[in-house]
């Protein structure tokens, strides 16, 4: 038990926690020890107070270090303009380095990835700067450089949305006297955008029947999106445990997983199985011995729903019309239950949409039997 308490050693069953300073901040440091008593005997509880140290001490020494870093002409620098004199000793590269270190603890590639992704086009526009230099200029001037590379204007506000987290992140992490500049620049985000269309239903037909057919791992998941609504992280992310079939209304249990997190918390969800999504999910339970309902895409490590998207999307195309995806799936599962007159609120827990009213969001929602009463009468619509 002790093993599993983090930088602790009990003295007449208290647990004390106890921690080496690090030999480059000695000299902030009085003593080459850090030790203090947790006041309880309780290994749980030792547990959760050590590990929450361990963090905000690893952040602080982290602050510390960037204090003592000595960039060198900084004396050049500053005798040779007439700008500011404040400095951080930050770049934008630091500041993300620091928050895919503390925040991205148990977050997906994905996470980090976007953040260097974030920091390749603010740094190849603007050189590498202090963050006391950035300034509104600088917001501006990317943003109309991403818009002249061809971005769409949804890809633009997520880029502006990661540095806005990982300044903020940072200049309250470093109690640092500056101004976000990125916030409230202007985005229009329907820039470029094209509207997804939904996939007729006589197209899911065709579609169904061939994926009858071929009887495959990639026409298992298109059945399972046709019929289902869910996004296609999130099918082909699926553990085979997640899906239920032993039971009166068969279903699948969508929850995050290490590989694959969910996009929101409404996202977590019970989904009925019926018509070519029961089909599939039986031949996945039939047939997969992995832990995974798609091994080719999916690992311990990562849920690859990218490569997947191209392989279903290729073989789409032929079969649907133009401005259609796999994504397109789920616009028209939403189609399809209005078709129905299936109540809103019901709407959204299958697709996993946010409640659009606080009183929406009480209780547990709508039992399975219902939930599948519902996407059978959308299956056989008109």
């Amino acid at each position: 038990m002790l093993n599993q308490v983090p930088f602790t050693y009990r003295k007449r069953g208290v647990f004390y926690y106890n921690r080496t300073v690090p030999k480059d901040l000695s000299g902030h440091y009085k003593s080459r020890r850090i030790n203090f008593s947790l006041r309880t005997k309780s290994s749980r509880e030792a547990r959760r107070v050590s590990i929450s140290v361990s963090i905000r001490l690893e952040s602080y020494w982290e602050h510390l270090r960037f204090q003592d870093i000595n960039l060198p002409g900084t004396h050049l620098s500053s005798a040779a303009s007439n700008q500011s004199t404040q400095t951080t000793q930050l770049t934008f590269t630091d500041a993300v380095d620091l928050y895919v270190k503390l925040k991205g603890r148990g977050k997906p590639d994905t996470f980090a990835r976007s953040a260097h992704r974030a920091r390749d086009y603010l740094e190849g526009c603007s050189g590498r700067k202090d963050l006391a230099d950035l300034k509104r200029a600088d917001a501006i001037k990317l943003r109309d450089h991403l818009i002249r590379k061809g971005l769409v204007g949804s890809s633009i506000a997520r880029i502006f949305t990661t540095i806005k987290a990982v300044l903020n992140f940072v200049i309250a992490e470093m109690d640092l006297d500056l101004k976000n500049p990125f916030r409230g620049v202007y985005l229009d985000k329907s820039q470029g955008v094209s509207e997804r269309q939904p996939i007729p239903l006589r197209n899911i037909r065709m579609i169904q029947a061939e994926c009858y057919k071929l009887d495959d791992d990639i026409r298992w998941a298109i059945a399972l999106l046709s019929d289902t609504g869910m996004r296609l992280a999130e099918v082909i992310g699926l553990a085979t445990e997640d899906i239920k079939l032993a039971i009166p209304t068969p279903y699948i249990h969508l929850k995050p997983h290490p590989w694959r997190p969910l996009k929101t918390t409404s996202s977590e969800r019970y989904i009925p199985l019926v018509g070519a999504a029961l089909w599939a999910a039986t031949r996945i339970k039939d047939t997969q011995t992995q832990a995974f309902a798609f091994p080719r895409y999916t690992s311990l490590e990562i849920c690859n729903a990218n490569s997947a998207s191209g392989a279903l999307n290729k073989w789409l195309k032929s079969m649907t019309p133009a401005g259609c995806t796999i994504h397109s799936f789920r616009h028209s599962m939403r189609d399809r239950l209005r078709a129905a007159q299936c109540p809103s609120d019901v709407i959204d827990q299958i697709g996993g949409w946010a409640a659009h009213s606080i009183g929406e969001r009480y209780g547990n929602g709508y039992q399975l039997s219902i939930l599948s009463e519902w996407l059978t009468s959308a299956m056989l619509g008109n």
